[in-house]
């Protein structure tokens, strides 16, 4: 797997990818911690409310501009969006009251919403070959799962010698390393000039080829089952840790670590495993752990055992639910990739970034609010609930026939339907 990165293209973007993720890994576990120290018990509330903002900016932002800088190259886009985020990033530091948090989440990750996609839409044209991008698809899962294993883990280091405001510090270190490394690649054009279409059939075209086929539709109910993960594991991780266990912040970055752990072990292994195994029942093996795990982590909370046990099985849920959504975002490109025409990757990868994360909209307000309102059994059983709706449909609407999108025989995007 790791051979690919003899790439020398794919390897300056593969280390941009992976510095600008530690620095939104410390971002994470600073955020977290600055919540709390502005709400106390109800930090994930404003930590869910945050993250919502976030995701707002995600999907109104990221359909926006890849219509309005079609025509501008995606180096320049990936440069200029990290400039933004690491400046964005230096005010963090001075927040005191949590509106503040709200404004410069959105300005950030508006930021972010153009970086991503973009950078998503050019691996295809670097690696060309189906099983390079595999494995590079793989390693990009490695670099998001860095952001989760080696990120808390560094933070943990840096939080025991300094206070918590010095990790917004890594953030703008990394998001700057990232675009000085893309400033010295060069990268190849995307096909595809809509100058012919609106405003408005350019900002709307990924979503259309996605609403148009039916392993696409499946996967935007895939995504909605990730997004119930993942908004248990970002918004409540810090509450558990604090309120129920009665642990430090030490200990939260390492729970943390455990969910990127349970990730990265999967990402390391598809590559071989989407040879014998068709991306349609890998990909729903995942959907079926992920409601299940959700749910016993509801009766944890209900039950509320000794710390110990507590650990044990907050360990041992975060670890399945980080390899329960690693086997469905992996693949998830792929299906991107197979499903649409060479010059439709910018814009259908960016309608899967935007409603992707439509999705974690949803679910950081049900974990934060629920969790405050409810109780925090209740939104975790909510979510199961949840994931286990979108489960059943990505199974009734993804057809059996099309359970892989490998073929030695087909170039990409040769069959649509």
């Amino acid at each position: 797997m790791f051979a690919i990165l003899k790439n020398p293209t794919f390897a300056r973007l593969f280390a941009a990818q992976v510095v600008a993720l530690l620095g939104t890994g410390l971002l994470t576990v600073a955020l977290g911690l600055l919540a709390y120290d502005l709400a106390g018990s109800r930090a994930g509330a404003v930590l869910g409310t945050a993250l919502a903002v976030k995701m707002f900016a995600y999907v109104a932002v990221a359909p926006v501009i890849s219509a309005v800088t079609y025509r501008v190259s995606r180096r320049i886009l990936l440069i200029g969006s990290n400039i933004v985020r690491a400046s964005i990033a230096v005010l963090l530091p001075l927040v005191g009251q949590t509106w503040q948090i709200y404004v410069l989440i959105f300005a950030l990750q508006a930021a972010s919403a153009t970086f991503t996609p973009a950078f998503q839409s050019v691996i295809p044209a670097v690696l060309v070959d189906e099983d390079d991008y595999t494995k590079g698809l793989s390693l990009s899962r490695l670099a998001y799962d860095l952001e989760s294993l080696l990120s808390p883990v560094i933070a943990a280091a840096l939080l025991a010698v300094m206070a918590y405001n010095y990790l917004f510090i890594g953030t703008v270190a990394g998001f700057a390393v990232s675009a000085a490394l893309v400033l010295t690649t060069t990268l190849p054009a995307i096909a595809g000039d809509k100058s012919s279409e609106s405003f408005w059939q350019r900002t709307t075209s990924g979503a259309r080829v996605m609403l148009d086929r039916p392993v696409l539709r499946a996967l935007l109910a895939l995504n909605m089952v990730v997004a119930a993960a993942t908004g248990l594991v970002i918004v409540n991780t810090v509450v558990y840790v604090h309120d129920m266990l009665g642990s430090t912040n030490t200990a939260l970055a390492l729970l943390l670590a455990c969910y990127g752990g349970g990730s990265m072990v999967i990402a390391v292994a598809l590559p071989r495993v989407l040879h014998a195994i068709a991306d349609r029942w890998v990909m729903l093996t995942g959907a079926t752990v992920i409601p299940v795990v959700l749910a016993a982590t509801a009766g944890l909370l209900v039950l509320h055992p000794s710390p110990a046990v507590g650990w044990a099985g907050f360990i041992t849920a975060w670890i399945l639910l980080g390899a329960a959504t690693s086997l469905i975002n992996t693949p998830s490109a792929r299906l991107l990739r197979y499903q649409s025409a060479p010059d439709a990757l910018p814009s259908v990868f960016t309608a899967q970034f935007s409603l992707s994360h439509a999705c974690f909209f949803l679910t950081y307000l049900l974990a934060g609010w629920l969790g405050v309102a409810v109780g925090q059994p209740a939104a975790a059983a909510t979510l199961a609930v949840l994931a286990a709706f979108a489960a059943i449909l990505a199974a009734r609407i993804w057809p059996a026939k099309h359970a892989t999108i490998s073929d030695p025989h087909r170039t990409p995007a040769a069959a649509h339907r």
